[in-house]
């Protein structure tokens, strides 16, 4: 029996170079929703620096190009990709 506890469904947020850097982490588990939801829920987390990061960032759902409408469930993994910058 399981009883009237409801489980809390997430979603895996995976950050590279600055996002991990403005983060202070690699990788964290988030509500599911959309691309956009769990976006601002790291955002409203980690504060405007790890925002403004965001924005410059291509987002990938599963290994896959995603748009902020983009759904995310359970064990789904959301990626940060920043630019590369070299020289």
């Amino acid at each position: 029996m399981w009883g009237p506890y409801t489980l809390n469904v997430v979603a895996r947020l995976r950050l590279f170079a600055q996002a991990r850097e403005a983060a202070g982490n690699g990788r964290i588990d988030v509500p599911d929703g959309t691309v956009s939801s769990v976006l601002q829920f790291a955002t409203q987390t980690f504060g405007e620096q790890f925002g403004e990061v965001v924005a410059a960032s291509q987002i990938w759902v599963n290994g896959e190009p995603a748009d902020p409408a983009t759904a995310v469930g359970p064990n789904d993994e959301v990626a940060v990709l920043p630019p590369v910058s070299g020289g």
